[in-house]
């Protein structure tokens, strides 16, 4: 980002979306992507609060320097607000109508988003604002304050698991038996299961075995984009055993956009896990 204090991204040729977002955004928070204009109110702020001081007490250094902290501070947040909006405008799909976005939505994303500042982090941020901007509706307040709390290394474990997720109809992490080491080996074991159980992300069956159920007897599944064509025994209602971790509402909604790779292997691990279904001329 540009270091000449005038900068900003509605001067710049933007796409109609992101026109439109940086706008919305403007209007939402206050002046987003102005530099000059929230420096000018945050130092307004500043001294708005050293002259009601004065008013009452004797200024003293505690208070120069609570003040020079609350505009650090701002700043800081500023940056990190910035910093997110402006990674989302390249993600933005050519349809977006950030304009009908809920203003309750986005302010309450950026009160959250204001303390990231680890460039990971604020990467999963921008990707959240925009599939928002693209579709609103598509994340919920409850997802956005969860993001607020998830650290980063819960954030590259989720990851980690997302990189055995299938598209069978909706997205799901295929967990057959987490002792076996093409799960240990990709950092996927007990221990990372229950605390991805605990924190929110994803429910653990235990013993049980999660089902899909109503299934055709032919249909086609996919990883990461290579289909595996699957045939059922029966001509209707079958069901399909995909092991003992499903996502919650939260998972879902994150998993498209955390950034995971399609472990190596695992798509001809589920192709012979799954072997009795496979038409014959995939056997």
């Amino acid at each position: 980002m540009p270091s000449d204090p005038s900068y900003s991204l509605v001067n710049l040729g933007l796409s109609k979306p992101a026109t439109a977002l940086v706008k919305k955004l403007s209007k939402a928070v206050g002046g987003l992507f102005e530099p000059q204009q929230i420096r000018r109110v945050a130092k307004a702020k500043a001294d708005a609060a050293l002259i009601e001081a004065e008013t009452q007490i004797q200024i003293t250094d505690l208070h120069r320097r609570a003040a020079r902290r609350f505009i650090e501070e701002e700043a800081q947040h500023q940056r990190n607000m910035e910093s997110i909006a402006a990674e989302a405008l390249p993600h933005l799909d050519a349809a977006a109508k950030p304009d009908v976005m809920d203003d309750d939505w986005i302010a309450n994303f950026f009160n959250k988003c204001r303390i990231v500042s680890d460039s990971d982090m604020q990467t999963l941020w921008s990707k959240v604002l925009a599939g928002e901007a693209g579709k609103p509706g598509t994340y919920s307040k409850r997802t956005v304050n969860f993001l607020s709390e998830m650290d980063k290394n819960e954030a590259m474990l989720f990851t980690k698991l997302c990189g055995f997720v299938w598209q069978i109809g909706d997205i799901d992490p295929l967990i057959f038996d987490y002792q076996e080491k093409i799960y240990n080996n990709n950092g996927i074991d007990f221990n990372a299961l229950t605390h991805l159980d605990g924190i929110g992300l994803v429910g653990c069956g235990g013993v049980s075995t999660i089902s899909k159920i109503g299934l055709p007897k032919k249909f086609t599944i996919a990883f990461y984009g290579k289909p595996l064509a699957l045939q059922m025994p029966k001509d209707s209602d079958n069901h399909l055993d995909i092991g003992h971790v499903q996502f919650t509402r939260i998972g879902r909604e994150l998993a498209p956009i955390c950034g995971s790779e399609p472990v190596a292997g695992f798509y001809e691990y589920v192709k012979e896990h799954w072997k009795q279904y496979l038409p014959e001329s995939q056997s």
